[in-house]
């Protein structure tokens, strides 16, 4: 194809079906990849324009709009587009939080800009000030590798979490399996940090985080089977249509919305549960020898774990982003993130009216009473699924 620079026209060619593309990576229509794709026909086209307007009749040009080059920016653009998202879906979250446990407290809360919003903004930008200390006597690499790999870990489950059937990152047959073992990855890695510090309060945060798993894990994957085998499937999407087209299984699993809801709680480390950090025994747990930004990101990682836990609430029990009776509609995405969010204000209100729990009292709530309830909720489910219900 001989390129002009007459028009920059000749370079933006918009695709009306994104799928028609022999690269297309997907195997259905992904919407934040549609988004993406359209801004690097622009985008590209732009440059591509540009750069044959200095060099006239050159293969830059044609291989920034070609199908493949395409592709790769468009997935470049796709997996920014889907971080942004849910980096303002986790702020949100952080608002709501800061907004409700201040009226809880008869106070305002926060104030800074757009009913409080900004004060976020503001924190990151303190946090990104300040100085940035390692200790000396840490073990320096495992120091740096585990808080890098509890933030990354926590911002790739994150992303997984589908938002609606147009709008995820991957459609796995075991995807609520996968994303449940990347999320339960924290608590090792929290481990290994709270011993690479040298400190001995940063060492018993982790020995506690170990100690949380223990009691909550067994109990959540027993649950997370039982939802599966409630649908007949572990993937997330197939768990959510077969709400639509029978019931939210909050209504059958009752047992199971509540034990799942604790449990998730205990995951993300949130009050009572969050016996790992616990600031007032342990100066700030296992982050003690985290600053600056470091510090900054894991805060900000628990966040993003505490939405995949909320969001995992959702896609279990309460049909995901669709509706009764309507089903996917035009927007299940908004749907999607009301619904996490209102599970998200439980969890606010939980935090608010119990104070935290010491360690031998979450082993026995875990062994003692969560595991009973995921016990009695899978004998619950089997009788249903043996008795035709569903």
């Amino acid at each position: 194809m001989v390129y002009t620079y007459d028009s920059i026209l000749n370079f933006i060619n918009f695709h009306t079906d994104v799928m028609s593309n022999a690269y297309y990576p997907f195997e259905n229509f992904n919407l934040p990849y549609a988004v993406s794709y359209g801004l690097w026909e622009i985008i590209g086209g732009a440059i591509a324009w540009l750069i044959n307007l200095i060099f006239p009749g050159n293969c830059v040009s044609e291989w920034l709009v070609s199908d493949g080059a395409s592709t790769l920016f468009a997935l470049i653009i796709f997996m920014l587009i889907v971080f942004i998202v849910v980096f303002v879906v986790t702020l949100i979250s952080l608002w709501m939080e800061r907004k409700f446990l201040g009226r809880m407290m008869d106070r305002r809360g926060t104030m800074v800009g757009m009913k409080g919003f900004l004060q976020c903004v503001a924190d990151g930008l303190k946090t990104f000030m300040k100085e940035n200390t390692i200790p000396g006597k840490v073990d320096r690499m495992t120091y740096m590798w585990t808080v890098s790999l509890v933030i990354g870990v926590s911002v790739l489950v994150c992303c997984m979490v589908p938002l609606s059937g147009r709008w995820y990152v991957v459609d796995y047959d075991t995807g609520l399996l996968i994303i449940m073992a990347f999320f339960a990855l924290a608590p090792f890695f929290i481990l290994v940090s709270g011993w690479a510090q040298n400190n001995k309060y940063s060492l018993i945060g982790g020995m506690r985080a170990a100690e949380l798993m223990i009691s909550y894990e067994v109990p959540m994957l027993i649950m997370i089977a039982t939802t599966a085998l409630l649908a007949g499937s572990f993937n997330i999407g197939d768990i959510v249509y077969a709400q639509n087209d029978t019931v939210w299984y909050l209504i059958p699993q009752i047992i199971g919305f509540i034990t799942f809801f604790f449990c998730a709680t205990a995951e993300s480390e949130r009050l009572p549960f969050d016996i790992a950090e616990a600031e007032a025994e342990l100066v700030e747990g296992w982050q003690t020898e985290y600053a600056g930004m470091k510090w900054g990101l894991i805060m900000l990682a628990d966040y993003f774990r505490g939405y995949v836990a909320c969001a995992m609430v959702t896609i279990m029990y309460l049909g995901g982003w669709t509706l009764p009776f309507i089903g996917d509609g035009p927007i299940p995405e908004i749907v999607f993130l009301l619904k996490t969010w209102f599970v998200f204000f439980l969890m606010i209100l939980v935090r608010a009216a119990l104070a935290r729990v010491r360690p031998d009292q979450i082993l026995n709530i875990g062994w003692k009473v969560f595991m009973p309830l995921s016990v009695i909720n899978l004998a619950v489910v089997l009788l249903l699924k043996v008795g035709g219900v569903f």
